[in-house]
């Protein structure tokens, strides 16, 4: 039976904490709010306080960081944030597993991997990769393991995403859904309940340590999801249409979210094509169906 600390307490998480107990792993879940689903421990703590934090990861085999800041708050927060959660873990001899995301990449010609130099483009990846590299480091000085998932944008039950909150609810409600990029580009989705499999199977493996991961991909278009969404749901066919300049301008000045939004328009505008080819040979961990996914 292994101890795993999660941090952070978004649908990734609470489906891995899941898993992890229904395996009968002993599973502890850190978040300001102190919830989870059954099965695990819960501790209500901020994870930026570090002392309380190793005092709570004591005994861990193994923490996985899920945690995340407002959006708008990432250059500030989330590196302060993450030295807490990586500090804790060296402490107490945990290994160390984070969930990230593929805004360190800059879009290439064809699909990008984990071989692919990170170049990122924007304020946020530039965040994102330097968590990274921090990270690295701490491992290839031999203070600790980690290693990274690299999720698309998720979907699924609970998940915080452009799709989640501008597409999905729209769509099953009949109405009109307007959407951050070009609803017809190919993009790099990874459904919820697959980032949790290739979490535990990082945490549970030898040879996933001191790189990182692409985390398992279903490449489509939101339209399609959309559609099958739709139809599987028995809405009407969805209407969806792009966000101007102009209307995300305007948003911005209502909830500094927007702002962010505009800043990575490079991956939704435009084909960005994810190759998972890694995992999926290393560990057994494929994308689900979009049928699994949308049911």
């Amino acid at each position: 039976m292994a101890d795993v600390v999660i941090v952070g307490r978004g649908a990734v998480a609470s489906a891995a904490a899941r898993r992890l107990a229904e395996s009968g792993d002993r599973v502890r879940m850190v978040s300001r709010s102190g919830g989870g689903p059954e099965g695990v421990e819960r501790i209500a703590l901020d994870a930026g306080d570090t002392e309380a934090l190793a005092d709570a990861v004591k005994g861990a085999d193994t923490v996985v960081n899920a945690v995340a800041t407002p959006y708008h708050t990432w250059p500030e927060l989330m590196p302060v944030l993450f030295d807490s959660v990586l500090t804790a873990a060296e402490r107490t001899g945990a290994d160390l597993v984070m969930l990230g995301n593929l805004y360190g990449y800059a879009r290439t010609a064809g699909p990008l991997t984990e071989r692919t130099p990170l170049d990122p483009p924007t304020r946020k990846g530039r965040v994102r990769a330097d968590l990274w590299l921090h990270a690295k480091a701490a491992h290839d000085a031999g203070r600790l393991r980690v290693t990274e998932l690299r999720a698309g944008q998720f979907v699924g039950p609970g998940a915080y995403s452009a799709f989640g909150f501008l597409v999905e609810p729209h769509v099953m409600r009949g109405e009109l859904a307007l959407v951050h990029g070009n609803p017809d580009a190919q993009h790099a989705f990874t459904y919820t309940e697959d980032a949790a499999a290739a979490l535990i199977a990082l945490a549970r493996s030898e040879t996933a340590w001191g790189r990182a991961w692409i985390a398992p991909i279903l490449t489509a278009t939101v339209r399609e999801v959309a559609a099958r969404l739709a139809e599987l749901r028995g809405a009407s066919e969805p209407r969806l249409e792009q966000l101007t300049e102009r209307e995300m301008t305007l948003l911005g000045f209502t909830d500094p979210m927007w702002n962010e939004f505009r800043e990575m328009s490079y991956m939704s505008d435009q084909p960005f094509l994810v190759d998972d080819g890694d995992l999926r040979e290393a560990f057994g961990v494929k994308a689900s169906p979009l049928d699994v996914v949308v049911a």
